[in-house]
C-alpha cells in the first residue's frame, strides 16, 4: 500500500473520531442543559388534601384511610388532566349562575353542579350507553321527570329544563337513600343498582360500601372537582376573569306552528341556522314538526351579541379567579 493511501486512511480515522467525540460532548451537554431545565423548571407536586370536607352539607369521613386514598386518586387524576379541568373552569363562568340559581330555587345543595360537571363537562354531549345533554339522562329517566324526547326536541340539550329535572330526581334519590352521597352514586349506578349493593352488604352509607368500579369513583371525582374550582390555585391553575367564557346576551321569542323552516326562522329574526342551534340545543333539527301545535321560547343573540368585545361589555378583567 502507497504511503499517501496509508496517510489518508489515518486522517480519516481521525476525523471520524473527532466528529464522534464533538457529537457525544455536545450530546452530554445537551442532555445536562436539559436535565437542568427540568429541575428548574418542571415540577410534579402532591395535592394536598383538607383535614376535613363536606359534600351537601354531610362530613366526608376523610379519617378512614380508604376515602382519603380514594379522594386522593381522583385529585390527581383531574388536578393532572390539565385541559379538561381548564376547560371546566372556563365553562362554569357562563354556565354556573344559571344552574346555582334553579339549584337554589329547587332545594338542592350546591355542590350539586359539580356532579353536572363530571357528567358532562357542562357541555350538550352524548355517551355511548344513549344518556344525552349536561346532566346526562337516559331517554326513559328524563322523560319521566318531565323532559320532552322526541325526533327533533330534545330537552335533556336544555340547560333550565333539565337542570330543573336533574333537581327533582336527585331529591327523590336523597329521599330514597337518605344521603346526598348516596343520591349521587344512585344518580350513576340506578336506583336499583345502589339498592341491591346496600342491601346485599348490609349498609347505609356510600363510603362503606364496595362498588362497580365507575360509582366507586364518582363521588370522590366530584370532591376532587369541587376542592379544584373551589381553590384552583392551590392545585395550580390560574385562569383570570377574562380567559373564561361570559354569559351570551340573548332575548326570548316564541316559536310554534307545524313544519317550521328553522333556517328561516332564524333569518327573519336577525340571526343564523348555527346561533340558532348554537344557542338552543335542544332544538335537533332543520325543521320543527310539532305535531301538538306547542309554542316554545328560544334564545335569540340580542344585536351584535355575540361580538366578543359585546360579550365582555369592553371590560378585560385580569384578576385571577379564587373561587368557582
Amino acid at each position: 500500500m502507497k504511503k499517501t493511501s496509508i496517510i489518508a486512511i489515518i486522517l480519516a480515522s481521525l476525523a471520524i473520531a473527532g466528529e464522534a467525540f464533538i457529537f457525544a460532548t455536545r450530546k452530554e451537554e445537551s442532555e445536562q442543559i436539559h436535565t437542568q431545565a427540568i429541575r428548574s423548571d418542571y415540577r410534579i407536586y402532591a395535592p394536598s388534601i383538607p383535614d376535613t370536607m363536606t359534600f351537601c352539607c354531610e362530613t366526608v369521613p376523610l379519617n378512614h384511610f380508604y376515602v382519603r386514598e380514594s379522594l386522593d386518586r381522583e385529585l390527581v387524576s383531574n388536578m393532572y388532566f390539565q385541559s379538561s379541568t381548564l376547560f371546566y373552569i372556563k365553562r362554569a363562568a357562563r354556565y354556573f349562575p344559571i344552574i346555582e340559581r334553579i339549584l337554589k330555587e329547587e332545594g338542592v345543595p350546591e355542590d350539586m353542579k359539580y356532579l353536572c360537571v363530571i357528567e358532562s363537562g357542562l357541555q350538550c354531549v352524548a355517551s355511548p350507553a344513549g344518556a344525552q345533554g349536561y346532566w346526562q339522562f337516559m331517554k326513559t329517566t328524563g322523560q319521566r321527570y318531565g323532559l320532552e324526547i322526541g325526533d327533533d326536541i330534545d330537552m335533556r340539550n336544555h340547560l333550565e329544563a333539565s337542570t330543573r329535572a336533574a333537581c327533582k330526581y336527585l331529591k327523590d334519590l336523597k329521599t330514597r337513600f337518605g344521603g346526598w352521597a348516596e343520591a349521587a352514586a344512585a344518580y350513576n349506578c340506578g336506583e336499583g343498582g345502589l339498592n341491591k349493593r346496600l342491601a346485599s352488604q348490609r349498609q347505609v352509607s356510600y363510603y362503606e360500601l364496595l362498588l362497580n368500579a365507575e360509582t366507586q369513583r364518582y363521588v370522590y371525582r366530584i370532591l376532587a372537582i369541587k376542592l379544584i374550582m373551589q381553590h384552583p390555585q392551590n392545585y395550580g391553575y390560574y385562569v383570570r376573569r377574562c380567559d373564561t367564557y361570559p354569559e351570551i346576551p340573548t332575548h326570548e321569542v316564541e316559536l310554534s306552528g307545524q313544519n317550521v323552516d328553522l333556517v328561516d326562522f332564524a333569518i327573519s329574526h336577525g340571526t343564523t341556522y348555527k346561533m340558532l342551534r348554537t344557542l338552543n340545543p335542544w332544538l335537533t333539527a332543520s325543521t320543527l314538526k310539532n305535531k301538538q301545535l306547542k309554542t316554545y321560547k328560544v334564545k335569540i343573540p340580542i344585536k351584535k351579541g355575540t361580538e366578543y368585545n359585546t360579550i365582555t361589555k369592553g371590560k378585560h378583567d385580569t384578576t385571577i379567579i379564587e373561587r368557582i
